[in-house]
Protein backbone atom coordinates (compact mmCIF):
# COMPACT_ATOMS: atom_id res chain seq x y z
CA UNK A 1 0.00 0.00 0.00
CA UNK A 2 1.42 3.80 -1.64
CA UNK A 3 0.89 6.11 1.60
CA UNK A 4 2.19 9.92 0.38
CA UNK A 5 1.75 12.98 2.62
CA UNK A 6 -0.05 15.92 2.09
CA UNK A 7 2.55 18.37 -0.16
CA UNK A 8 3.23 15.09 -2.08
CA UNK A 9 -0.36 14.73 -3.13
CA UNK A 10 -0.32 18.68 -3.80
CA UNK A 11 2.43 18.66 -6.26
CA UNK A 12 0.47 15.58 -7.74
CA UNK A 13 -3.10 17.10 -8.28
CA UNK A 14 -2.61 20.81 -7.68
CA UNK A 15 -3.50 23.00 -10.33
CA UNK A 16 -1.90 23.14 -13.78
CA UNK A 17 0.01 20.10 -12.60
CA UNK A 18 2.16 19.06 -15.63
CA UNK A 19 3.80 15.29 -16.82
CA UNK A 20 7.04 16.55 -15.08
CA UNK A 21 4.88 16.22 -11.40
CA UNK A 22 4.01 13.08 -12.50
CA UNK A 23 6.50 10.89 -13.66
CA UNK A 24 8.50 11.96 -10.62
CA UNK A 25 5.77 11.01 -8.22
CA UNK A 26 5.84 7.79 -9.85
CA UNK A 27 9.95 7.60 -9.73
CA UNK A 28 9.61 8.09 -6.05
CA UNK A 29 10.00 5.00 -3.93
CA UNK A 30 6.67 3.79 -2.50
CA UNK A 31 6.05 5.23 1.12
CA UNK A 32 3.91 2.03 3.08
CA UNK A 33 2.60 2.71 6.41
CA UNK A 34 3.83 1.76 9.56
CA UNK A 35 2.88 -1.73 10.95
CA UNK A 36 0.75 -1.25 14.46
CA UNK A 37 2.05 -3.13 16.67
CA UNK A 38 0.45 -6.40 17.88
CA UNK A 39 -2.07 -5.66 21.14
CA UNK A 40 -0.15 -6.68 24.43
CA UNK A 41 -1.68 -8.50 27.27
CA UNK A 42 -2.17 -5.22 29.07
CA UNK A 43 -4.45 -3.77 26.33
CA UNK A 44 -6.98 -6.71 26.53
CA UNK A 45 -8.95 -5.67 29.17
CA UNK A 46 -10.24 -9.08 30.02
CA UNK A 47 -7.86 -10.95 32.53
CA UNK A 48 -7.88 -13.58 35.53
CA UNK A 49 -10.19 -16.18 36.10
CA UNK A 50 -12.23 -18.30 34.24
CA UNK A 51 -15.08 -15.96 33.52
CA UNK A 52 -14.39 -12.13 32.85
CA UNK A 53 -15.93 -8.89 31.54
CA UNK A 54 -15.18 -5.69 31.16
CA UNK A 55 -16.43 -2.41 29.92
CA UNK A 56 -14.52 -0.95 26.64
CA UNK A 57 -15.65 3.00 27.67
CA UNK A 58 -12.97 5.03 28.56
CA UNK A 59 -13.13 5.44 32.46
CA UNK A 60 -13.47 9.15 34.17
CA UNK A 61 -13.68 8.69 37.44
CA UNK A 62 -11.75 7.12 40.34
CA UNK A 63 -8.22 6.10 40.41
CA UNK A 64 -6.63 6.79 36.89
CA UNK A 65 -3.62 5.83 34.80
CA UNK A 66 -1.97 8.69 32.86
CA UNK A 67 -4.19 7.67 30.10
CA UNK A 68 -7.13 8.91 31.94
CA UNK A 69 -8.61 5.27 32.69
CA UNK A 70 -8.54 3.46 36.04
CA UNK A 71 -6.17 1.87 37.09
CA UNK A 72 -6.68 -2.32 37.20
CA UNK A 73 -4.90 -4.56 39.39
CA UNK A 74 -4.03 -7.73 37.39
CA UNK A 75 -5.24 -10.65 38.81
CA UNK A 76 -4.22 -13.33 36.28
CA UNK A 77 -2.12 -15.12 38.55
CA UNK A 78 -4.37 -15.01 41.37
CA UNK A 79 -5.37 -18.14 43.07
CA UNK A 80 -7.08 -17.13 46.11
CA UNK A 81 -9.88 -15.22 44.60
CA UNK A 82 -13.66 -16.50 43.57
CA UNK A 83 -14.66 -12.85 42.49
CA UNK A 84 -12.86 -9.68 42.03
CA UNK A 85 -14.83 -6.19 41.17
CA UNK A 86 -13.13 -3.34 40.23
CA UNK A 87 -14.74 0.32 40.11
CA UNK A 88 -18.28 -1.35 38.61
CA UNK A 89 -20.49 0.46 37.30
CA UNK A 90 -24.06 0.02 35.66
CA UNK A 91 -26.66 2.59 34.17
CA UNK A 92 -29.60 1.74 32.79
CA UNK A 93 -30.75 4.13 29.80
CA UNK A 94 -34.43 4.21 29.49
CA UNK A 95 -37.70 6.47 28.44
CA UNK A 96 -39.45 8.60 30.72
CA UNK A 97 -42.28 11.08 30.47
CA UNK A 98 -45.03 11.93 33.81
CA UNK A 99 -47.89 12.50 31.06
CA UNK A 100 -47.27 10.98 27.97
CA UNK A 101 -49.14 12.10 25.16
CA UNK A 102 -49.36 12.14 21.27
CA UNK A 103 -48.96 15.98 20.99
CA UNK A 104 -45.43 15.57 22.45
CA UNK A 105 -44.28 12.64 21.00
CA UNK A 106 -45.11 14.39 17.54
CA UNK A 107 -43.38 17.46 19.24
CA UNK A 108 -40.06 15.40 20.08
CA UNK A 109 -39.77 13.33 16.69
CA UNK A 110 -40.20 16.84 14.98
CA UNK A 111 -37.36 17.94 16.99
CA UNK A 112 -35.44 14.40 16.88
CA UNK A 113 -35.49 14.50 20.41
CA UNK A 114 -35.72 11.46 22.32
CA UNK A 115 -37.35 11.64 26.19
CA UNK A 116 -34.56 9.41 27.77
CA UNK A 117 -33.05 9.22 31.19
CA UNK A 118 -29.97 7.48 32.69
CA UNK A 119 -30.62 5.56 35.94
CA UNK A 120 -26.65 4.60 37.72
CA UNK A 121 -27.80 1.13 39.10
CA UNK A 122 -24.53 1.05 40.60
CA UNK A 123 -21.63 3.44 40.77
CA UNK A 124 -18.07 2.62 41.17
CA UNK A 125 -17.95 -0.62 43.53
CA UNK A 126 -15.23 -2.77 44.57
CA UNK A 127 -14.30 -5.34 46.11
CA UNK A 128 -12.84 -8.81 46.58
CA UNK A 129 -14.33 -12.55 47.44
CA UNK A 130 -11.96 -15.35 48.66
CA UNK A 131 -12.13 -18.75 48.30
CA UNK A 132 -14.56 -20.09 50.97
CA UNK A 133 -16.25 -17.01 51.52
CA UNK A 134 -20.30 -16.22 52.18
CA UNK A 135 -20.77 -13.08 51.27
CA UNK A 136 -23.99 -11.83 52.47
CA UNK A 137 -25.29 -8.45 50.29
CA UNK A 138 -28.10 -5.99 52.11
CA UNK A 139 -29.64 -3.02 51.43
CA UNK A 140 -33.08 -1.12 50.64
CA UNK A 141 -34.76 -1.75 48.03
CA UNK A 142 -33.04 -0.19 44.58
CA UNK A 143 -29.85 0.05 46.21
CA UNK A 144 -28.12 -2.22 43.12
CA UNK A 145 -28.85 -5.65 44.73
CA UNK A 146 -29.91 -7.62 42.09
CA UNK A 147 -27.93 -5.88 39.23
CA UNK A 148 -24.53 -6.45 40.90
CA UNK A 149 -25.52 -10.09 41.53
CA UNK A 150 -26.92 -10.27 37.49
CA UNK A 151 -23.58 -8.74 36.70
CA UNK A 152 -21.25 -11.40 38.83
CA UNK A 153 -23.64 -13.95 36.67
CA UNK A 154 -23.15 -12.54 33.42
CA UNK A 155 -26.37 -11.78 32.69
CA UNK A 156 -25.58 -7.60 32.81
CA UNK A 157 -22.38 -6.52 31.51
CA UNK A 158 -20.57 -3.36 33.31
CA UNK A 159 -21.09 0.31 31.95
CA UNK A 160 -17.61 0.51 33.63
CA UNK A 161 -15.10 -1.42 35.27
CA UNK A 162 -14.32 -5.13 35.26
CA UNK A 163 -15.74 -8.14 36.97
CA UNK A 164 -13.38 -11.69 37.28
CA UNK A 165 -14.82 -14.85 38.23
CA UNK A 166 -12.87 -18.51 38.96
CA UNK A 167 -15.22 -21.52 38.30
CA UNK A 168 -18.71 -21.93 37.28
CA UNK A 169 -21.70 -19.94 38.89
CA UNK A 170 -24.80 -21.30 39.54
CA UNK A 171 -27.47 -18.28 39.87
CA UNK A 172 -31.18 -18.55 41.79
CA UNK A 173 -31.38 -15.11 40.98
CA UNK A 174 -35.78 -15.42 40.33
CA UNK A 175 -36.70 -18.68 40.69
CA UNK A 176 -37.93 -20.82 37.54
CA UNK A 177 -36.28 -18.05 35.52
CA UNK A 178 -35.96 -20.17 32.31
CA UNK A 179 -38.38 -23.07 33.40
CA UNK A 180 -41.14 -24.26 30.80
CA UNK A 181 -44.12 -24.38 32.51
CA UNK A 182 -46.00 -26.60 29.83
CA UNK A 183 -42.94 -29.41 30.02
CA UNK A 184 -42.65 -31.88 33.64
CA UNK A 185 -40.39 -30.84 35.98
CA UNK A 186 -37.87 -33.50 35.44
CA UNK A 187 -37.38 -32.19 31.85
CA UNK A 188 -37.11 -29.13 33.32
CA UNK A 189 -34.34 -30.19 35.49
CA UNK A 190 -32.70 -31.44 32.83
CA UNK A 191 -32.95 -28.40 30.56
CA UNK A 192 -31.30 -26.07 33.59
CA UNK A 193 -28.38 -28.66 34.10
CA UNK A 194 -27.74 -28.68 30.26
CA UNK A 195 -28.01 -24.82 30.76
CA UNK A 196 -25.22 -24.79 33.55
CA UNK A 197 -22.87 -26.85 31.21
CA UNK A 198 -23.12 -30.10 32.40
CA UNK A 199 -23.30 -33.29 29.87
CA UNK A 200 -26.74 -34.94 29.24
CA UNK A 201 -25.08 -38.15 31.43
CA UNK A 202 -24.61 -35.63 34.01
CA UNK A 203 -27.51 -34.27 34.59
CA UNK A 204 -29.21 -37.70 34.07
CA UNK A 205 -27.65 -38.88 36.82
CA UNK A 206 -28.73 -36.11 39.35
CA UNK A 207 -31.74 -35.82 38.02
CA UNK A 208 -33.16 -38.34 40.63
CA UNK A 209 -31.03 -36.84 43.76
CA UNK A 210 -33.13 -33.12 42.43
CA UNK A 211 -36.62 -34.48 42.58
CA UNK A 212 -35.87 -36.63 45.90
CA UNK A 213 -34.44 -33.25 47.51
CA UNK A 214 -37.23 -31.26 46.49
CA UNK A 215 -40.05 -33.91 48.14
CA UNK A 216 -42.51 -33.35 44.92
CA UNK A 217 -43.27 -37.46 44.90
CA UNK A 218 -44.89 -38.18 41.49
CA UNK A 219 -45.39 -34.77 40.55
CA UNK A 220 -42.09 -34.29 39.20
CA UNK A 221 -43.30 -35.88 35.96
CA UNK A 222 -46.16 -33.85 35.80
CA UNK A 223 -46.16 -30.55 33.69
CA UNK A 224 -45.25 -27.79 36.19
CA UNK A 225 -47.89 -25.60 35.18
CA UNK A 226 -50.02 -27.66 37.64
CA UNK A 227 -47.70 -26.57 40.46
CA UNK A 228 -48.28 -24.58 42.98
CA UNK A 229 -46.30 -21.77 44.08
CA UNK A 230 -44.17 -23.69 47.25
CA UNK A 231 -43.35 -26.71 44.91
CA UNK A 232 -42.49 -24.26 41.57
CA UNK A 233 -40.00 -22.53 44.21
CA UNK A 234 -38.75 -26.00 45.93
CA UNK A 235 -37.83 -27.90 42.54
CA UNK A 236 -36.18 -24.21 41.40
CA UNK A 237 -33.90 -24.23 44.26
CA UNK A 238 -33.22 -28.00 44.22
CA UNK A 239 -32.04 -27.59 40.75
CA UNK A 240 -29.81 -24.49 41.51
CA UNK A 241 -28.20 -26.29 44.68
CA UNK A 242 -27.54 -29.83 43.11
CA UNK A 243 -25.30 -28.67 40.46
CA UNK A 244 -21.94 -28.54 42.10
CA UNK A 245 -21.60 -25.01 41.06
CA UNK A 246 -18.35 -23.11 42.26
CA UNK A 247 -20.07 -20.39 42.98
CA UNK A 248 -23.58 -19.70 44.19
CA UNK A 249 -25.83 -17.13 43.83
CA UNK A 250 -28.95 -16.53 45.59
CA UNK A 251 -31.46 -13.74 45.44
CA UNK A 252 -34.48 -13.79 47.78
CA UNK A 253 -34.85 -17.48 47.18
CA UNK A 254 -34.69 -19.47 50.85
CA UNK A 255 -38.44 -18.64 51.51
CA UNK A 256 -39.27 -21.71 49.25
CA UNK A 257 -41.18 -24.29 51.32
CA UNK A 258 -42.51 -24.77 54.40
CA UNK A 259 -40.83 -24.36 58.23
CA UNK A 260 -39.36 -27.87 57.20
CA UNK A 261 -37.41 -27.39 53.89
CA UNK A 262 -36.67 -24.46 54.75
CA UNK A 263 -34.11 -25.96 57.69
CA UNK A 264 -33.51 -28.61 54.64
CA UNK A 265 -32.48 -25.94 52.31
CA UNK A 266 -30.66 -23.86 55.33
CA UNK A 267 -28.10 -27.41 55.64
CA UNK A 268 -27.77 -27.45 52.23
CA UNK A 269 -26.70 -24.32 52.02
CA UNK A 270 -24.14 -24.77 54.29
CA UNK A 271 -22.88 -27.87 52.70
CA UNK A 272 -22.06 -25.85 49.66
CA UNK A 273 -20.39 -22.95 51.47
CA UNK A 274 -17.71 -25.32 52.88
CA UNK A 275 -17.48 -26.94 49.26
CA UNK A 276 -17.94 -24.19 46.70
CA UNK A 277 -15.51 -21.36 45.89
CA UNK A 278 -18.04 -18.95 47.33
CA UNK A 279 -21.37 -18.20 48.61
CA UNK A 280 -23.26 -15.01 47.61
CA UNK A 281 -26.58 -14.18 49.11
CA UNK A 282 -29.31 -11.11 48.62
CA UNK A 283 -31.87 -11.14 51.28
CA UNK A 284 -33.83 -8.94 53.25
CA UNK A 285 -34.07 -11.72 56.36
CA UNK A 286 -30.98 -10.06 57.94
CA UNK A 287 -31.15 -13.10 60.63
CA UNK A 288 -30.47 -15.42 57.82
CA UNK A 289 -27.58 -13.09 56.30
CA UNK A 290 -25.94 -13.20 60.05
CA UNK A 291 -26.30 -17.15 60.29
CA UNK A 292 -25.23 -17.61 57.09
CA UNK A 293 -22.13 -15.14 56.10
CA UNK A 294 -18.73 -14.92 57.12
CA UNK A 295 -18.82 -11.57 55.27
CA UNK A 296 -21.44 -8.77 54.44
CA UNK A 297 -21.59 -5.76 51.96
CA UNK A 298 -24.21 -2.47 52.60
CA UNK A 299 -25.50 -1.13 49.86
CA UNK A 300 -27.43 2.55 49.28
CA UNK A 301 -28.08 4.07 45.97
CA UNK A 302 -25.80 1.80 44.15
CA UNK A 303 -23.17 2.42 46.75
CA UNK A 304 -20.92 0.56 49.04
CA UNK A 305 -21.73 2.25 52.77
CA UNK A 306 -19.92 -0.69 54.42
CA UNK A 307 -18.25 -3.61 54.04
CA UNK A 308 -17.32 -5.57 57.68
CA UNK A 309 -18.65 -8.75 59.43
CA UNK A 310 -22.26 -9.59 58.83
CA UNK A 311 -23.18 -8.12 62.27
CA UNK A 312 -21.55 -4.88 62.17
CA UNK A 313 -22.84 -4.27 58.60
CA UNK A 314 -26.78 -5.47 60.18
CA UNK A 315 -26.54 -3.27 62.89
CA UNK A 316 -25.09 -0.18 61.06
CA UNK A 317 -28.26 -0.78 58.53
CA UNK A 318 -30.54 -1.37 60.66
CA UNK A 319 -29.57 1.95 62.87
CA UNK A 320 -29.63 3.80 59.31
CA UNK A 321 -33.18 2.71 58.07
CA UNK A 322 -34.44 3.74 62.00
CA UNK A 323 -35.82 0.05 62.28
CA UNK A 324 -35.34 -2.28 65.35
CA UNK A 325 -33.82 -5.81 64.96
CA UNK A 326 -37.27 -7.17 64.77
CA UNK A 327 -39.10 -10.65 63.65
CA UNK A 328 -40.12 -8.66 60.69
CA UNK A 329 -36.92 -7.30 59.98
CA UNK A 330 -34.45 -10.18 60.74
CA UNK A 331 -36.98 -12.79 59.09
CA UNK A 332 -38.65 -13.38 56.00
CA UNK A 333 -42.33 -13.33 56.05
Amino acid sequence: MISLSASEQEQTTGVGGGTADEAAAKAAPAKTAPATPAPTSGDRGLVGGSFSMSSKRPKREGPTSGDGEYTFRDNSGRTDLAVSVQHLSITYRTTFERVPTFKNAIVRAGRGERALIEVNAVNDVSFDVANGTALGIIGSNGAGKSTIMRALAGILPPTKGRIETWGRASTLLALGVGFNAMLSGRENVILGGLASGLSRAEVEERANDVAEWAELGDYIDAPMRTYSSGMFSRLAFSVAVHMKPDILMVDEALSAGDAAFREKAQAKMDELRSSARALFLVSHALGSVKEMCSDCIWLHKGKIMMHASPAECVDAYTRFVKVGQTPATMEEL
